[in-house]
């Protein structure tokens, strides 16, 4: 009985979720349409900020009220969601053609960001400090990254980066309702979603780094998941690629920057392993970019990566 609301709360958040995500879509893709901006750049910066809110409010949220032992689990589980499960249910749907750019730019700095976070966690340029914590100097040159790759990604284009998509933008006025009522159906489902899964779960008997690796980092990436579907099944393969590198990149940029300016952020050895799971994640993703026919992602790489979050899912809660 004490679970019956938070499963009601829970059942609202995800259709809060799947509207916002649709009315994002639309009305990035109508922006970037206006603006001359390739699908890619669209995924890499207004849907990629867009669909990390859910991140980033359960971040602040929960460093504010005493519990930043969620953020980077949160980071961590998130991303890794995003490259396995996202990225692999999206190419079942429709296989995903990479760009050059992708390889060339966002695909190393995901790479780097989580090196970076790696490194930090484990105190690699503060090994002074006595608790292993991401500080807010730490947290400080993260959004400096952050705001360094935004840039790059915004003034510098490439041959590959040009639309030739014949869809006409939508009116003025849908455009902006759509981008306005996208992000706040992602920000309340994201809402919804995250604190009734939080809910459920310690009713559960669950860990606080196990909610953090895995109910919390699944609710908060279902915009991406829903995000990504539906840009796949309307076959914008630039879209689902480019919201979950961008995505990816700016949860460690911008969200633990932020999170790391509230409070620090306490870091569990263990982790580590979830942190190698999410390097392999990202070779993964790599590999198969340059396997197969094109520079694209298969319906068969898809399921590949699938299983690979199902093993991770089982690794987390059989390590809690």
């Amino acid at each position: 009985m004490n679970s019956l609301l938070p499963l009601l709360l829970l059942a609202v958040g995800f259709v809060a979720l799947i509207l916002g995500a649709n009315w994002l879509v639309n009305g990035a893709t109508s922006v970037g349409i206006r603006a001359k901006l390739s699908p890619l750049i669209i995924g890499l910066t207004i849907v990629a900020f867009g669909t990390s809110l859910p991140e980033m409010i359960v971040n602040v949220f929960s460093c504010i009220k005493g519990s930043p032992g969620l953020a980077i689990g949160n980071i961590i589980g998130s991303n890794t969601m995003n490259i396995l499960l996202i990225l692999g249910v999206s190419s079942l749907i429709w296989p995903i053609d990479v760009s050059r750019v992708s390889i060339r730019r966002d695909i190393p700095v995901g790479f780097l960001a989580t090196l970076i976070i790696a490194l930090m966690a484990n105190d690699f340029f503060m090994s002074k400090d006595p608790v292993i914590d991401v500080n807010w100097m730490e947290g400080i040159v993260l959004l400096c990254l952050g705001f360094a790759y935004l840039a790059l990604t915004m003034l510098k284009k490439t041959p590959d980066e040009t639309s030739d998509e014949t869809q006409e933008a939508l009116p003025w006025g849908k455009t902006i309702f759509s981008l306005i009522a996208g992000i706040i159906g992602l920000y309340i489902g994201g809402e919804l979603v995250s604190n009734n899964a939080q809910i459920l779960a310690r009713n559960w008997g669950m860990s606080e780094s196990t909610i953090g690796l895995t109910v919390v980092a699944t609710a908060t990436s279902l915009p991406e998941l829903i995000t990504s579907i539906v840009a796949a099944a309307k076959k914008n393969s630039g879209i689902a690629i480019g919201n979950v590198l961008g995505s990816n990149i700016m949860n460690i940029f911008m969200v633990l920057g932020i999170s790391a300016l509230i409070t620090p952020l306490p870091f569990e050895a263990k982790m580590n392993q979830q942190l190698l799971i999410l390097f392999v994640a990202n070779a993964l993703m790599l590999i198969f970019v340059f396997t197969g026919k094109g520079r694209k992602l298969s319906r068969f790489e898809g399921a590949l990566l699938t299983l690979g979050y199902v093993g991770f899912m089982w690794f987390s809660l059989a390590m809690q």
